[in-house]
């Protein structure tokens, strides 16, 4: 098999591409023949140890797979090899072939592309997680989306659309604000890079008044840095702000804006959650998998590489001018 591997710290150069044996599959895991694997923010961190979780190196990044299952330990039920799924084995994604437990394991439907099914669980299961289960997100209300062309940002305003909400994109380009419009945003603001204090006043008081006047119900951040404060100074009395990420930075917001309008932060860690409430999981994963169905939400796939080309697709969402997923493609 082959696999991009961390063997030490550093940027997307830093993978090498590996060859391994095949691992076999223990008691309750299946080994995945990889078709696609996700491109996500935290595969930038992870590699360069600046993420929640540090796995001992060697390690491939790539949390998020699609494939066919090649092989099945003991215990395995529900899957057989030839099925078609994707699965969440958080880390050694990036790679030919993986072995992941059971029940990180689902079945996609057959119109399901597989590039597709691995652009699919963390973006959607992480913002259908806050602003279902986070958020309590109601039909009528006002959500701003700050981050919105990335691909939980873009998960965010297809899901905010179908839960009935009014949906206002916040981008940092022209390009980024076109492609909400095109995936449902009812109002887009494109905010300046690098925001001075005046700038962020003058954000703040556009998401206000495009919200409608009395601010915003909630907020999802998937930005962080000067950009939170701006939004949490918009926000509707009972608010609910959403901690999702901070490519921008970690901000420093003061905390007493809180208390003047009787604000919620809540801090959307989908991962954890995921591991803590399985049964949840699985429920929401049904209740997505109706939504694409339905043709409610569906990946936008900006760019797709081959594997050996890992480190220009991370290098692609570093720079922040991704819209949408981006994925890695393993032949057959």
């Amino acid at each position: 098999m082959k696999a991009m591997l961390s063997t030490r710290t550093g940027g997307p150069d830093s993978l090498e591409l590996t060859e391994l044996p095949t691992p076999e599959p223990k008691e309750g895991e299946v080994r995945i023949a990889v078709r696609a694997a996700g491109v996500n923010y935290p595969d930038v961190l992870i590699i360069r140890d600046l993420y929640q979780v540090k796995p001992p190196r060697p390690f491939a990044p790539g949390g998020e797979v699609s494939g066919v299952i090649e092989a099945l330990g003991d215990g395995v039920a529900g899957l057989k090899v030839g099925d078609r799924v994707l699965a969440l084995p958080g880390i050694n994604g990036f790679a030919s072939h993986v072995v992941v437990a059971a029940q990180r394991v689902m079945k996609i439907p057959d119109a399901m592309p597989f590039d597709e099914a691995a652009a699919f669980v963390l973006t959607y299961g992480t913002s259908y997680h806050a602003l279902k289960d986070r958020a309590a997100i109601r039909q009528g209300e006002s959500l701003v989306v700050l981050g919105a062309a990335g691909g939980v940002g873009a998960a965010a305003v297809e899901l905010g659309k179908a839960a009935g909400a009014q949906v206002i994109a916040a981008v940092s380009s022209e390009d980024k604000a076109a492609f909400c419009r095109k995936i449902g945003a009812d109002a887009v603001i494109v905010y300046p890079r690098d925001p001075d204090r005046e700038a962020q006043k003058a954000l703040s008081a556009e998401i206000r008044a495009v919200a409608g006047g009395d601010g915003v119900n909630v907020v999802y951040d998937a930005v962080g840095g000067d950009y939170a404060g701006p939004a949490l100074r918009a926000m509707a009395w009972g608010g609910r702000f959403l901690v999702v990420g901070f490519p921008a930075g970690i901000p420093q917001v003061p905390l007493n804006l809180t208390l003047l309008q009787s604000t919620d932060i809540k801090g959307v860690y989908w991962g954890a959650w995921v591991a803590r409430n399985p049964k949840g999981h699985a429920a929401n994963m049904r209740e997505l998998f109706a939504l694409y169905a339905k043709g409610a939400i569906r990946p936008r796939i900006s760019a797709s590489f081959p594997l050996a080309e890992a480190a220009q697709a991370l290098q692609m969402l570093e720079s922040r001018k991704v819209m949408g997923k981006v994925v890695l493609t393993i032949a057959d």
